[in-house]
């Protein structure tokens, strides 16, 4: 074989063979193993091979969910369903109840789990609120680039106006998306959302994701200003806005529960977005959410790529946590 021949050989044996990609629900357990150390992987020591059913072991089991920031509430309900379950199946070995742990879980976040459905109005308008940091902007990005996936045409209200950050972070996914941004420097956030929505209507736009300033629940102004604009987004197109989606950070663990609460109260959520899961311990809180608050998961995300933000499905996302 001539040289350069064998060279060109010796180059491609050496070439590493591309990493297979990984699926959602591979990726979903890679992104929820902290959560999972918290939670199962302290319940794996409890319910060893051999364990016992008894009293010390619900009061064991009671502090890890309580760790994983599963909540008083939801952990109560879960230490007592299976209490129930001890009794009415005659469960005697620990490994028995970590089946029935995962099924009552499961139960427990079943009405969480309703996709979004953006066939129901022309344009579907959805407005995205939650507290500065929690991935708003992030969060219309990766929706843009889903609903064009799905066939549908999308427009962006930056109505950011506080964070020149913000409306130049919201310009760049429209570039990526190939998506136009409806912006103003220092304009009034309602009336750039109002102006958006009828450029929507007038262009028959399927989507207009509507971003606004983050804010604490406490700020009183801003959160007057937040009802502010979606009273002036109901002038745009009365039935509007066809989801109010509350961006959470999943860092903030049992913090969640008051936001949603106050929020919920200012606008009438109808769906929550929970990110960085992969970067916490504490994803237990969506249980706590279905007990004490039972808006919607419409979106669960676990990092930064376009696929990191998918669907809440409660089978798969208990699956990886007990994987």
């Amino acid at each position: 074989m001539p040289a350069d021949e064998a060279a060109n050989a010796i180059a491609v044996a050496a070439e590493p063979e591309p990493t297979p990609k990984l699926s959602w629900a591979q990726r979903l357990k890679q992104g929820l193993s902290r959560t999972r150390g918290a939670l199962t992987g302290q319940i794996a020591g409890l319910f060893g091979i051999g364990a016992k059913i008894d009293e010390a072991l619900f009061e064991e089991l009671e502090t890890v969910l309580l760790s994983a920031d599963v909540g008083v509430e939801a952990t109560q309900h879960l230490t007592d369903r299976l209490r129930s379950r001890v009794k009415k199946d005659k469960l005697t070995e620990a490994e028995q109840l970590k089946s029935a742990l995962k099924s009552e879980l499961a139960e427990l976040l079943a009405p969480l789990e309703k996709p979004l459905d953006i066939n129901t109005a022309k344009p579907f308008v959805i407005m995205l609120a939650g507290i500065n940091g929690a991935g708003k902007t992030t969060t219309i990005g990766k929706l843009a680039c889903r609903f064009q996936a799905e066939g549908k045409s999308v427009l962006l209200a930056a109505g950011d106006t506080f964070r020149a950050a913000a409306r130049e972070q919201l310009a760049e996914w429209g570039k990526r998306n190939n998506v136009e941004v409806i912006a103003s420097t220092g304009g009034d956030p309602a009336a750039i959302i109002f102006d958006a929505i009828h450029s929507a209507k007038a262009r028959g736009i399927d989507v207009v994701l509507a971003d606004t300033a983050g804010r604490l629940p406490t700020q009183l102004n801003l959160m007057d200003e937040i009802r502010k604009i979606k009273r002036v987004i109901q002038k745009a197109d009365p039935s509007a806005p066809h989801e109010i989606l509350l961006v959470l950070d999943a860092n903030i663990g049992q913090n969640a529960l008051a936001q949603v609460k106050a929020f919920d109260e200012a606008l009438g959520l109808t769906g929550l977005v929970m990110t960085k899961l992969d970067g916490t311990a504490k994803g237990g809180v969506i249980a706590a959410l279905a007990k004490k608050q039972p808006v919607p998961v419409r979106y669960i995300g676990i990092g930064e790529g376009l696929e990191d933000l998918q669907p809440f499905q409660v089978a798969e996302f208990v699956d990886a946590l007990f994987a």
